[in-house]
């Protein structure tokens, strides 16, 4: 038994996603987007997305769309996700170290506000 078209759409519009995010790819669709940056994916991946993109536009004949081989496409979505996700990791670790540091620089900030307030207010 074969995946849904609905699977199939929302596997390649995830990676399409990831690819965007991760690589900054640009176009329409997951194959404009490999195409975009096929230079900066692997061989593996970028076949694995290609064949994805592939299943997506024959997923939408319902006959051609029980044809597709449900193990290759799951296999292909792995090996894109496994690439893709990991990408950026640092950025994202950065930022939330800059939101953890900002927030406590506010709460310091306000604090001290509170602090010397009550100094000022004491001292009068």
């Amino acid at each position: 038994m074969g995946m849904g078209p609905e699977q199939i759409t929302h596997r390649a519009a995830q990676v399409s996603r990831l690819l965007a995010l991760r690589l900054g790819a640009k176009g329409a669709g997951l194959e404009a987007r490999v195409a975009h940056r096929a230079r900066a994916l692997p061989r593996k991946v970028r076949r694995a997305a290609l064949e994805l993109a592939q299943a997506e536009r024959l997923a939408q004949s319902p006959k051609q769309a029980r044809q597709l081989d449900a193990r290759a496409l799951e296999a292909a979505f792995e090996t894109c996700i496994r690439y893709l996700e990991p990408l950026g990791a640092g950025e994202r670790l950065r930022a939330a170290a800059l939101t953890f540091g900002s927030s406590v620089a506010f709460i310091v900030i306000v604090v001290g506000g509170m602090i010397f307030g009550a100094m000022w207010l004491l001292a009068s």
